[in-house]
């Protein structure tokens, strides 16, 4: 990111710095942050700017609100409480986003106060990215900061639109992903696995064929294995599947072959006789899956043959679950997976947001991996090789 000014090199004493995060955090029925992983990786950014003198405005949106104003269901109360309890100081929460209240709720920020607007996307003008929303938020700072990755991928008002009005810089959770994320694609020590799970072959094509050129091991699992094993020639009874994509999965494999990359699919499943934690379960090899069952995790063969691949890596990416880990019956695939890829501590190892980072927290592993991505849906398109609205605003 050397054509982007870092968040070092603002001189932010004294100044109104609006800082977009993602605050994106799931809250039970209580009110609780029941995972505070995206507050936390945020910090660093925050408490650079309150130790620097800054007079700190946060802004992030929380949910799909329908931009039609206050929603008590999507408000960033319970995320300002927690952060309060994480940074130790005050936070104080605007109700308002845009507008004179929260104007002259600025003006009278001291150095090292923090206020966060309410939900950005109460205002159906953020994913617009509307001009005049977009002055509006500007004339609330003197400088912006854009540390929410997991939202570069949008062109919104407070991701891109407010960074052609401040001076805008990178701050410090924006600069790691963006060099983590490329760094691996370009320069990957070797070998290099990359695991792939998720639902859909059609959902993750794109990231396929972009590994396909960089990656010297392709693991596959999730739902979309099962329309890869349809491409080799199995039944794979009422597993998910798309029919439409077959054809599609075969010339990957048939592409992956002619490139030497090793593209490991699974040799065994578990399968229900129903899409339910409680169902009748049984393993079987892939060319015996039942007509009336379906395939929600791959088998212990399986987690053994990719789990073999991930210890000889030198560098491992990683996004998808290898079955529906939320139910215990069939989370032993991806717990099995989490683990080898925790276990070779030799590795660069980065876990490329969405399920796979619950996935990590769920099986308490996280700090066991080099770099955990805050951002899914971003990181898949970096990996893709598109440009970040966000980032591409800050140049």
């Amino acid at each position: 990111m050397s054509d982007i000014r870092s968040i070092d090199e603002l001189d932010a004493k004294g100044k109104k710095v609006l800082v977009r995060v993602d605050f994106n955090a799931p809250v039970d029925d209580d009110g609780n942050v029941t995972d505070d992983t995206r507050i936390r990786a945020a910090l660093p950014t925050v408490r650079k700017l309150v130790d620097d003198g800054a007079r700190v405005i946060l802004t992030s949106h929380r949910g799909r609100p329908a931009g039609e104003g206050y929603e008590e269901d999507f408000s960033l109360a319970p995320i300002a409480e927690r952060l309060q309890e994480l940074i130790g100081r005050d936070v104080a929460l605007s109700r308002d986003i845009v507008g004179p209240d929260v104007q002259n709720a600025a003006d009278a920020l001291n150095d090292g106060d923090i206020m966060m607007l309410e939900n950005i996307r109460f205002d159906k003008r953020e994913k617009k990215n509307d001009p005049e929303f977009a002055r509006q938020l500007a004339s609330l700072a003197d400088a912006y900061v854009n540390d929410a990755f997991g939202t570069a991928h949008r062109a919104h008002a407070s991701t891109a639109g407010v960074a052609e009005i401040l001076p805008a810089y990178a701050g410090y959770l924006m600069q790691r992903e963006v060099d983590m994320l490329t760094g691996m694609l370009d320069d990957p020590k070797r070998p290099f696995v990359a695991i792939l799970g998720g639902s859909k072959v059609s959902d993750k094509i794109k990231v396929i064929d972009a590994l396909m050129d960089k990656a010297d091991v392709l693991v596959i699992g999730g739902g979309m294995c099962f329309t890869f094993l349809l491409a080799q020639g199995y039944g794979v009874g009422s597993s998910l599947k798309e029919d439409d994509w077959v054809d599609a999965a075969r010339d990957m494999l048939d592409a992956a072959e002619a490139k030497g990359v090793r593209m490991l699919l699974p040799v065994d499943v578990v399968v229900a006789d129903a899409f339910a934690n409680d169902a009748r379960t049984e393993v079987v090899a892939v060319d015996a899956i039942p007509d009336d069952m379906m395939g929600l995790d791959i088998g212990p063969e399986t987690a053994k043959l990719y789990s073999d691949a991930i210890a000889d890596a030198a560098s491992v990416f990683w996004n998808g679950p290898m079955g529906v880990f939320e139910m215990p019956s069939f989370e032993a695939g991806t717990k099995a997976v989490a683990e080898a890829v925790a276990a070779n501590e030799a590795a660069d190892t980065i876990i490329g947001g969405g399920d796979s980072v619950a996935a990590v927290n769920k099986f308490d592993l996280a700090d066991a991996m080099t770099f955990i991505s805050t951002g899914g849906g971003a990181s898949m398109e970096l990996v893709q090789g598109e440009k970040l609205p966000g980032v591409e605003a800050l140049r």
